[in-house]
This record gives C-alpha cells, sequence and structure tokens, in this order.
C-alpha cells in the first residue's frame, strides 16, 4: 500500500490469509469485544512462533495455554477514533508516545486520533513485560505491521464499496483516496455499521526508516499536559467508593520469623482491621494517618538469624559463589596468549548493591467484587507477571484476576514483582473494601530488591604493538549481561559465577552492563597506558566493530578529545561498549580539588547509535537521564547493611545525584535508517562510570577499582 499520492505500489490483498480474530484469547468472545468498544474494525496480527516468547508465551490464566501466535491488536471505532492495545508499562521511558509514532505512520492518521490501552490484563495481549529494552524493536515493530494491515483492511471495504481494484486507491490522512477522482472516504465512514475482526498471518511491508514521515521525528509527549499539571493520576493516586488505606507490620530483619504478636491496642481503635496470617501483619484504616497510628500500636517480637554486612561483602560473594559457574565462554589458550604478550596485567573490581530509588515508590489498590474478582491498579513493569502472582497466592481461576498499571513515577528495572499489590490484596480481602497501600521511602529502601552487588577479576595480556593477546574475565554475582568483550582477543576465558546472595536482589537499569563495562574499560585505559598508547587509539587498534569505532570516534570528536587540553587539576577520560542492541561510548571530564578531594563532573559527551531513530528528543531524554542516573552509581551509590537491616535506607542517609551534580552532557545521535531501531533505555548508562574513572585517573594518576568511586571525596577512598 502506498502511502499519500504515489498509488504505483498495489496492495496484494492475496498475499494474507484472513481469518476470524479468536477473541476468546482475550477473555473477550467477539461479541463482549464490540459491545465493549462499540462497533468498527478489529485487527489482530498472528505472530510466528520465534516471536511468541514477546507477545504470547501464556494465556490469561495460569491454567489456560494461549496459542503462540497472537501479538498486538488495534481497533478503529464508527468515530473513526484508533484504539490501540499493548501488555507494555509506561514508567517514564516515554515509549506511549513513541508506539503511538509507530501507528500513526503506517496508518496515516494523526497523533491526536490515537489512543493506547496499555498494561490491562482484561484488555491487551499477554506480554512478558517492559524491560530489557525490548519495546521498540519487538512491540514497536508489532503495531507498526498491525497498522499497516489496519490501513490494507480499510482500503479493501473501500474498494468494495466502490467496485474498483484496491491497487487503484490510497490511505491519507485517516481517508481512503481515489487519486485523479473526487472520491474518499474517512476511516469513521469505513467503520460505520461494522463489527469486522480479522487477523492476518503474513507481515505487511512496512514504510523504510527513510521514507517515515512521522516516526523519527520528536513529537511531543503524548498527555505530556496531565503530567506537568498534577491531573495525571499515578498508580499512588488512585481512588475507589468506599476505599480503606493499609500498612504492613514489618519484620525486624530480613528473613526474620514472627514469635508473638500483641494486637489490642490496634483493634481497639475505631474502624481498624487487624490482619494477621503466618508472618504476615497488617492493618486496615480509615485514612493513612489511623493506619499508620494503628500498625505503630502493634507490640511484635521477631526471630532473626546472623546475617553479613556490607564490610565484608566481597569476601563474601567470592567465597559462597555456586560451584563451576555458568555462561563460560572459551576461546583459544589464556596459557598461549599471556606467554605472547609483553605487558600482563590483573586487576579486581567491586561493585556495591544499589537502590533503584524511583521517584514514586511501590504503591498498589486492592478491591475485591462480589463475585470473588480480584482487581488491582499497580505500578509494574510486568502486569501479566503480577497477575500470576496474585492467582497463585490467592488460588484464582483464570479471568478471576485483573492488573490495571496506570502511567507510573519510575521503575528501573526495580518493579518487576508485585508484593505490594499482594499485601493490598490481603489487606481488601480482610477488609470486605477496596485498600491502597502505597510503600514508604524507608520501605521502598529496604523491602524492595537491589542492583546486584559484585566481583570482578581480569588478567589480560597485550603485545608490543598495542594488540591484545589473553583476557581472563569472572564476574561473581552481579551478572551475564555485556560480559562479553567487543576487542578483538583471540584468547579468551569469561565465566559468569552466580553466589548465595546476602541481599533480594533483581534486574536494574542496563542490568549487569554498568558493572562489566566498568571493569573492562577501566583495565582497557590501563593496558593503554602501558603500551604507551592514547586510549581512544588503543580502543580502535583492538576493533573491528564499524559501528562502535564510529560511536567511540563521534563521541571523541564531539567532546574535543584529541583539540582540546584538561585544564590543572582536571583529566580526560572514555569508555563505551555494546549492549541491548545499542553501541555507545561516552568522554567525562572531571576536575578534582586537591584540598579536598572533592570529585565534580564537569561535561559528558554520549554518542550512541541505535539503529534507526524513532523519536530524537526522546532519544536525548533517554540518554542525558541515563547519564545522570549513572552518576550515582558511578561517583557515590551504595546501600550499606548489617545484621539482615539496612543502615541507610532514606533520602537524608543515602545520596543520589543531586541538581549540583549535574555536568554539562551532551548527547550525540548516530541515526542509522538502514539499521533496525533498537532500545534506548539502558544501553547509554554502560559508558559513564568508566569514563569517569579514567577521567579521574588522568587528573590524579589514581586508578578507582569500586564503584561507587568516591562515595567520601577521593581524599578518604
Amino acid at each position: 500500500m502506498s502511502k499519500g499520492k504515489s498509488p504505483e505500489i498495489a496492495v496484494e490483498p492475496e498475499r494474507y490469509e484472513l481469518q476470524e480474530a479468536p477473541l476468546h484469547h482475550f477473555n473477550l468472545d467477539r461479541r463482549d469485544f464490540f459491545k465493549l468498544v462499540g462497533g468498527g474494525v478489529a485487527v489482530f496480527l498472528l505472530l510466528p512462533k520465534g516471536l511468541a516468547q514477546e507477545s504470547g508465551r501464556r494465556g490469561f490464566g495460569s491454567r489456560e495455554a494461549l496459542p503462540q501466535n497472537i501479538g498486538a491488536w488495534l481497533h478503529i471505532g464508527e468515530n473513526g477514533a484508533v484504539t490501540v492495545y499493548t501488555g507494555k508499562a509506561e514508567m517514564g521511558q516515554n515509549i506511549r508516545t513513541s508506539l503511538t509514532q509507530a501507528v500513526a505512520e503506517e496508518l496515516y492518521v494523526k497523533i491526536g486520533a490515537i489512543s493506547l490501552v496499555m498494561g490491562d490484563t482484561d484488555l491487551t495481549p499477554f506480554d512478558m513485560g517492559t524491560f530489557g529494552s525490548r519495546t521498540t524493536p519487538t512491540m514497536n515493530k508489532h503495531l507498526r505491521e498491525v497498522a499497516s494491515i489496519a490501513r490494507d483492511v480499510l482500503v479493501g471495504l473501500a474498494a468494495k464499496r466502490w467496485d474498483v481494484p484496491p491497487s487503484l486507491l490510497v490511505a491519507e490522512d485517516g481517508k481512503v483516496l481515489q487519486p485523479h477522482s473526487t472520491r474518499s472516504v474517512s476511516y469513521a465512514e469505513l467503520a460505520q455499521g461494522q463489527t469486522l475482526a480479522q487477523a492476518v498471518i503474513e507481515n505487511d511491508p512496512l514504510t523504510p526508516a527513510s521514507e517515515w514521515k512521522v516516526a523519527g521525528t520528536s513529537v511531543p509527549k503524548i498527555n505530556g499536559r496531565a503530567f506537568v499539571t498534577g491531573e495525571h493520576q499515578y498508580p499512588s493516586d488512585i481512588r475507589r467508593p468506599g476505599m480503606m488505606f493499609g500498612k504492613v507490620v514489618r519484620p525486624s530483619a530480613f528473613g526474620a520469623t514472627l514469635e508473638s504478636l500483641d494486637v489490642s491496642k490496634a483493634k481497639a481503635m475505631p474502624g481498624v482491621t487487624v490482619v494477621h496470617d503466618g508472618n504476615f501483619v497488617g492493618v486496615v484504616a480509615p485514612s493513612e494517618f489511623e493506619a499508620k497510628r494503628a500498625a505503630a500500636a502493634i507490640r511484635a517480637s521477631w526471630k532473626t538469624t546472623p546475617q553479613p554486612s556490607s564490610a565484608e561483602l566481597f569476601e563474601y560473594l567470592t567465597s559462597h559463589a555456586e560451584p563451576g559457574g555458568r555462561g563460560e565462554y572459551e576461546v583459544g589458550s589464556m596459557k598461549e596468549g599471556l606467554r605472547a604478550a609483553k605487558h600482563r596485567l590483573n586487576a579486581t573490581y567491586t561493585i556495591a548493591y544499589i537502590q533503584h530509588a524511583p521517584l514514586e515508590p511501590r504503591a498498589a489498590v486492592a478491591e475485591w467484587d462480589s463475585s470473588g474478582k480480584l482487581t488491582a491498579w499497580t505500578g509494574s513493569q510486568r502486569p501479566f507477571g503480577v497477575q500470576e502472582q496474585l492467582e497463585e497466592v490467592f488460588h484464582l481461576d483464570g479471568g478471576k484476576c485483573r492488573v490495571i498499571v496506570p502511567d507510573t513515577g519510575g521503575a528501573y528495572g526495580g518493579k518487576h514483582t508485585g508484593e505490594c499489590a499482594i499485601e493490598a490484596a490481603r489487606l481488601a480481602r480482610a477488609a470486605g473494601k477496596p485498600v491502597k497501600l502505597v510503600w514508604t521511602r524507608e520501605e521502598e529502601f529496604t523491602w524492595a530488591y537491589f542492583r546486584p552487588s559484585g566481583v570482578i577479576e581480569i588478567t589480560s595480556g597485550v603485545n608490543k604493538h598495542g594488540l591484545l593477546t589473553a583476557w581472563k574475565f569472572h564476574n561473581y554475582n552481579s551478572g551475564g549481561s555485556a560480559i562479553r568483550t567487543p576487542y578483538v582477543v583471540p584468547n579468551q576465558h569469561i565465566q559468569f559465577h552466580p553466589t548465595k546472595a546476602p541481599l533480594r536482589q533483581g534486574s536494574y537499569r542496563s542490568l549487569a552492563a554498568t558493572a562489566n563495562h566498568f571493569a573492562r574499560e577501566s583495565h582497557m585505559d590501563e593496558l593503554a597506558l602501558q603500551v604507551k598508547m592514547d586510549p581512544l587509539e588503543f580502543r580502535l587498534k583492538n576493533l573491528k566493530n564499524k559501528r562502535l569505532m564510529f560511536a567511540f570516534t563521534a563521541a571523541a570528536d564531539a567532546f574535543g578529545w584529541k583539540t582540546r587540553k584538561a585544564p590543572k587539576g582536571h583529566g580526560f577520560g572514555m569508555g563505551g561498549g555494546v549492549e541491548k542492541g545499542g553501541y555507545v561510548a561516552t568522554c567525562a571530564e572531571v576536575a578534582v580539588d586537591p584540598s579536598n578531594g572533592e570529585v565534580r563532573v564537569v561535561r559528558v559527551t554520549t554518542a550512541f547509535d541505535c539503529g534507526a531513530v524513532v523519536n530524537p528528543n526522546g532519544l536525548r531524554n533517554q540518554i542525558v537521564g541515563a547519564n545522570i542516573m549513572g552518576l550515582g552509581g558511578a561517583l557515590f551509590e551504595a546501600i550499606e547493611f548489617k545484621d539482615g537491616r539496612i543502615t541507610n535506607g532514606t533520602f537524608t542517609q543515602y545520596r543520589v545525584p543531586r541538581f549540583d551534580d549535574v555536568p554539562e552532557i551532551q548527547p550525540v545521535l548516530i541515526d542509522r535508517k538502514d539499521q533496525p531501531s533498537a532500545g534506548a533505555g539502558e544501553t547509554p548508562i554502560c559508558g559513564l562510570a568508566p569514563a569517569i574513572g579514567n577521567a579521574i585517573f588522568a587528573a590524579t594518576s589514581k586508578r578507582i577499582y569500586s564503584m561507587p568511586m568516591v562515595p567520601n571525596g577521593l581524599k578518604k577512598s
């Protein structure tokens, strides 16, 4: 189907196998669906089985198997409104805008005509979750395909109405036109009186990035005004008729078990319900203040067990590693590689636990109806994962649990699990009324999971020509993301060693890629020094990956790596790599005050290649945001703990980046129209920490092997 007024590319409807859509796989039969949304046209995409893991791996209920082909779907109403359904969740990364652009691009409608229904397990197709920078390379493409198919269906309806071949018609601005005539019909008119649901198996040709008109442009944030005026309802803002407020009585330490409980004072308070189930103790009250007061009145005694502290963390990780390790990669011979090296280097790098620190802590509202169906509003990256958890905990059959995820106030990998929704549902079931539960900041810092800490050991060799000969890389606990080196090394041994972790840990923006890049890129600078080569020259000499080489060169050129000289007390550094299909290179300038050891990041340049750019301003925001967030983990963020308790679990004690920490940040967008679009939420953070560490060395000749690097300033570190 051609776009605009170029009808020479014809629609070929015979290429597609059109079927009545199996609407029951979305918890709705055909009649219920159109009763819910009104008449019109609904289009489904049937994915090849190889893509099923992203968008259709299980049914809408733990006990129901879903055919592994339901992808994404779209409805065009009789009023012309376009509604798109996706299980993805909006956490501030602005995918609501980029996905809307995808639909507008292929359906040939204005942005304002499109509404996205996101993260609602009763209405959207199953989705594994919003993580791993997968939304752009997968869901964006799926929705483009669905929109393209919907456009062809509408053209087919117009062709049938006018009794002409579809190849003579074009779609433009929400209408179907017959060029060189006065005939035109709007999508709304074509949808009138229809209850047409069709599914298409084979992919429709998509508009190449070089011809994008809507995608590839800086469309403003969808619903942006609602966010800046306070109109938007975050999970913590949700209210329900008759709603009560909950509070959980927390154990005194991780893994503690309840020994004794006195709830008499709380029970005596007007309107208070006390809930006790094993180690779970909570209260429900008419207001948040009363709930806090009732929880504080409960006297609980807990049995604790000895646990390690942050002071002994790194020795604990290496001594509690699982035997054998995982994901081993070996090529050549380390023995031969080290024998061929003129210079050898051994180094150990350590990575602290850190918190996600989202602006909005975990929040949930839970409501049970008279039929026993549970509805939970909560902030989660995995709506269907939370649904499955709730079904399992409360023994609910398929269709008896609905999870709705409003656009949420941050996650960064930290909201994969549904503990807050489970707690709210327990309280609501006991109270017989809807219950809102919002974690405090201290609860978020203590009972949510952390970015894994880690120990990374590297042994390497480089010959007299500046070429790497050996690379041994062992990661303990922090993870295997980006563990493989992008540099050319003939002799390698790389392995990840899971450990018995002392704290609850899980996903964090870029997973372990930040840790692995920090260690690898710091080590590369040390090797460059050994062979007396410029760090950029050394990297380029040991790379064959053209896209990464270009990213390093682009960052260096924009930063002025070769043309600017660092002032006294300042240093330049760089770091970069490959992750999630993206190529990143970051240069940083730091200033070190010799009188007090204060380290200040002055400016940062990050060049990023994620294929064809969908929204330039959105991408710039992702790059800037990633660098600001990365400052904390690089410089000062670290969770401290002892005897099963977090000892710095508030913003007063745990420092995150502040306005006066933020340097000048220059994003450099490498827009490759010939490459598929990759995600941008994670990879841009990876180059910052090593760039800062290498810049500190350039300024002071002091090499730092730990993240955070300067929690108390350079002199005290």
